[in-house]
């Protein structure tokens, strides 16, 4: 859940514990394992548990949150992992870069429903051509659940969204499906998600 406010993020990262634990986004590893390391670009990375993990594979990483108390704690964990990350405050819609990666890794990255269109654009021209992009976020359904994401139906996935939304990417695999989460404080217990890999055309 990242489309809500600064403030609420920079709150909820200031929490001594990492909230959504250390250790990366199932889906999130089994695809980055599937892959060569390269570069990667992982918006919305909250306290930079993924960004971590693809740094130990040695993905060379770029990240960035709203939050400077998740940066701070992304910096921590690094230098803990004997890491180095990229790691940049700035949203994504103002987010830029030279680069253009081999991968980027939306993991719940839940914006605002109507700057969400034109944020998941702006953010694939940063995808090289035959670049993947690895996606994986509440379902719609996820209001039947208490295991966390948004309240708010409208920053919530359909498949038929993610087609549209994404309709730049050749879609290699999409699913809705019920999982059990285990993921720090804020995402525990069963939950529907939708989880997609597309390759850039």
């Amino acid at each position: 859940m990242k489309g809500t406010s600064k403030d609420f993020w920079e709150e909820r990262y200031r929490e001594q514990d990492y909230v959504y634990g250390e250790y990366p986004n199932i889906f999130f590893q089994s695809e980055l394992e599937k892959l060569g390391p390269a570069s990667i670009l992982l918006p919305a990375d909250g306290e930079g548990r993924n960004s971590v993990f693809a740094a130990k594979k040695g993905w060379q990483v770029t990240a960035f949150d709203l939050s400077k108390a998740g940066k701070e704690k992304a910096d921590k964990l690094a230098k803990r992992n004997a890491v180095e990350i990229k790691f940049e405050v700035t949203s994504a819609k103002e987010f830029d870069s030279d680069i253009k990666f081999e991968v980027i890794a939306l993991i719940y990255a839940h914006f605002d429903a109507e700057n969400r269109p034109a944020i998941h654009k702006h953010l694939l021209q940063f995808l090289k051509p035959g670049g993947i992009l690895i996606f994986e976020a509440f379902s719609q359904k996820q209001l039947d659940y208490n295991s966390g994401g948004p309240k708010d139906l409208r920053m919530l996935f359909s498949k038929e969204e993610v087609r549209r939304e994404f309709s730049g990417l050749t879609l290699e695999y999409l699913e809705e499906l019920k999982i059990e989460q285990v993921e720090g404080k804020y995402h525990q217990g069963q939950s529907s998600v939708i989880r997609m890999v597309g390759k850039k055309i």
